[in-house]
């Protein structure tokens, strides 16, 4: 039986380039909803940081994370746009780059 990071870790692989996920659905598909802040501390001890694409993760508002583990807001930001992820006024359009969860 996988533990709950493992269940997180393998929602967030499936996160395909280019878009992004919420706390909130990677809780949902890992089989709780209410585990929104255990991804949030997930993804910060992220053993794969190349493998496991937590900067695809961002709040229910479509910001990035200001602790983002791995380099800072910036970093995170950047490899969004590194993506074809936009911002506007340091939110990622929700409408238009959520993950469907498919």
């Amino acid at each position: 039986m996988k533990n709950t990071f493992e269940l997180i870790y393998d929602v967030v692989r499936r996160i395909p380039r280019g878009k992004v996920a919420t706390y909130g659905q990677v809780a949902l598909l890992a089989g709780n909803p209410h585990w929104s802040q255990v991804v949030d501390y997930a993804l910060h001890v992220n053993p794969e940081p190349g493998v496991i694409p937590c900067h695809r993760v961002v709040n229910r508002f479509g910001e990035p994370s200001q602790a983002f583990a791995f380099g800072g807001v910036n970093e995170q930001i950047a490899l969004l746009e590194n993506e074809g992820v936009t911002f506007t006024d340091g939110r990622v359009d929700l409408s238009k780059y959520l993950w469907d969860g498919n």
